[in-house]
């Protein structure tokens, strides 16, 4: 029997958020998580089993567009290098969201790692050295840091986080902008797919 993976949901739209804002994508978001982020804004009472070629099917449609997002949930613990591979195959450009608490297979072409530990009870070692940028969640109490395993090329975003309070974000937002003139390695990383509404 083919191996499935639990997928939360496929769509196409722009990349809101990092290095990438404003690029269109295909997200694949896989079901499921190592940690519990009070701020996650992501489902997953519900998925679908699927396999590589099913959603090799699925993203069909999209391949134009030669950019795909695995995103979670932590999609780390689900792909490998074989669904890597058939995405590489269709000509894709593979990017990764992960928390870093979780070994990444080969062939991902973009990683962001950006970690949670500050903001859940029983936070995880990062385990990957690798990342091409690091989005750090600003809440205006922990202190932004890149962790000490990562290189110093990584791109650095802040990004403040969404309370659901829109007076709350526009006071964190401001905390964020102040805080990033006063560290210039950082840059400012805003959900600019929630702004403009969309997916």
């Amino acid at each position: 029997m083919d191996k499935t993976y639990r997928i939360n949901d496929i769509f196409y739209s722009l990349q809101g958020e990092g290095r990438h804002t404003g690029r269109a994508a295909v997200f694949i978001r896989f079901s499921g998580c190592n940690l519990r982020c009070p701020f996650c804004d992501t489902d997953f009472n519900g998925f679908r089993p699927m396999t590589a070629d099913e959603i090799l099917r699925a993203i069909t449609p999209w391949r134009h567009c030669g950019f795909v997002v695995l995103t979670g949930g932590e999609p780390s613990l689900q792909v490998d290098t074989a669904l890597l591979d058939l995405l590489h195959q269709q000509g894709f450009f593979v990017a990764m969201e992960t928390n870093g608490t979780h070994v990444i297979a080969d062939g991902v072409d973009w990683v962001t790692l950006s970690p949670k530990g500050s903001f859940v009870d029983h936070p995880l070692p990062i385990v990957i050295s690798r990342a091409d940028e690091v989005k750090v969640v600003f809440d205006g109490i922990h202190p932004p840091e890149c962790p000490e395993s990562i290189s110093g090329s990584a791109y650095l975003c802040l990004q403040p986080c969404d309370t659901g309070d829109p007076v709350l974000n526009r006071h964190l937002t401001a905390q964020c902008v102040a805080y990033i003139k006063e560290h210039p390695q950082w840059h400012l990383s805003l959900q600019t797919h929630k702004m403009i509404g969309i997916e």
